[in-house]
């Protein structure tokens, strides 16, 4: 099937994204449960961790909504793209000689908000490919889930083989990989035909913001992905903590990534059945029941089931927000919309649940879980909420404007 975006095929569109989502996730794939343990070598203590950790959330509210934005204004997503890897690349070189906590702050932080700014971007590519060629956008997405799931259980080996001085290295080697298949994206053939038309302005942006809707959707997929803040900070180092062997925490992740996996390839099928604001309350009804449960420290046969709740607490909701973006957010906004869901939405909270959880580990270590089972709970609420305001296929009206460019002097 020839495609009209291009020229390009529906395959070759497919392929095309599916090594750029491969590359991206061998970042997330060192970077999550990795750094952590390389942070500690560098002798960082628990709570400079949890600021590492956290800060990027926080910093990226102001600067990945404004790169996207910029980014639909000029439709130079692939371009933007391009340049965030280069700078990933170039901060995990020069973090690889860093030390104390002021330096690696910088850098690492640097590296996370060039690794999480790419996302959004990266979504309006292949969402621009879903609508163009009509590809499965879940079975497109599943490779960077495996591809997270060889770094993890790679890593694992290689840091188990070499030491957690590595880690970094590998992180660098992974924007690398980024940078290369960036190169290879298909450029967009969106609003070409309005190429003349002013870019939109800040009022539109405003719209999207408070809109009743759109708030209630960024606090439940929000609330729902923010709820992973103590398994993603500490999972690694309190499994450690117990004697679990690396290699053997590298099954864990990568079996909660396998549920995953699963659930993207036969998402059509399942948004299909039990709809977008179904799966939504689904993750959050999952996210409330793993997190419960980690709380009580579980011995390590009871950690595999658990994870295979990852299909639910990570897949289905972010399943759940790539559908509600591409039918609910005007199309000319899609890139803002995704930035704000990653820094406003999930960023905020995130960023407050990681800073907790860092607190609560230090007290009560797995007890940490319980904090992120009643943020959970604030997600169920809001995803109940958004399924009684929107009963799906329905845009929001948001009287997109023009910039206001002033008058020709001519």
């Amino acid at each position: 099937m020839q495609s009209a975006h291009q020229g390009i095929s529906r395959g070759a569109y497919a392929l095309r994204v599916s090594c750029f989502f491969a590359a991206i996730f061998l970042i997330y794939g060192v970077y999550l449960p990795f750094l952590p343990l390389w942070l500690k070598g560098r002798g960082l203590s628990v709570s400079e961790i949890a600021f590492v950790t956290a800060t990027p959330y926080v910093l990226r509210d102001l600067v990945t909504p404004l790169v996207a934005f910029h980014a639909d204004r000029t439709n130079t997503h692939r371009v933007t793209i391009n340049l965030l890897a280069g700078v990933g690349l170039a901060a995990s070189l020069i973090l690889s000689g860093m030390s104390g906590f002021w330096p690696v702050l910088v850098f690492a932080v640097t590296a996370s908000i060039a690794m999480t700014t790419m996302m959004p971007l990266t979504e309006v590519v292949a969402l621009e490919g879903m609508r163009a060629t009509g590809y499965d956008y879940g079975r497109v997405r599943l490779w960077g889930s495996l591809s997270f799931i060889l770094a993890n259980v790679g890593a694992a080996e290689f840091v188990a083989r070499t030491g957690s001085d590595s880690i970094v290295w590998l992180l660098a080697a992974a924007f690398g990989a980024t940078l290369a298949t960036a190169n290879a994206l298909p450029r967009s053939g969106r609003r070409l035909a309005k190429a003349d038309a002013s870019p939109l302005g800040w009022k539109s942006v405003g719209r999207l913001a408070v809109a009743p809707l759109f708030v209630t959707f960024l606090i439940a997929g929000g609330t729902v992905q923010a709820a992973h803040a103590t398994y993603y900070t500490f999972a690694t180092l309190h499994w450690t903590g117990q004697g679990i062997a690396p290699i053997t925490i590298g099954i864990l992740w990568a079996l909660g990534v396998i549920a995953e996996v699963v659930l993207f390839a036969f998402s059509s099928r399942v948004v299909a059945r039990i709809g977008i604001r179904g799966l939504l309350i689904a993750a959050a009804l999952g996210a409330v029941v793993r997190w419960t449960a980690m709380s009580f420290d579980p011995p390590l046969w009871a950690l595999f089931p658990l994870q295979a709740l990852h299909a639910l607490t990570f897949g289905a909701a972010h399943i759940a927000v790539i559908h509600f973006i591409s039918e609910a957010v005007p199309e000319q906004l899609t890139g803002t919309a995704q930035a704000l869901y990653a820094s406003v939405g999930m960023g905020i909270a995130m960023a407050i649940a990681t800073i907790i959880s860092g607190s609560l580990y230090h007290h009560h270590q797995a007890g940490a879980y319980l904090g992120m089972a009643a943020l959970a709970s604030i997600g169920l609420i809001a995803a109940i909420a958004l399924a009684s305001l929107w009963r799906g296929g329905h845009v929001l009206s948001l009287a997109l404007e023009p910039e206001q460019k002033p008058p020709s002097t001519h």
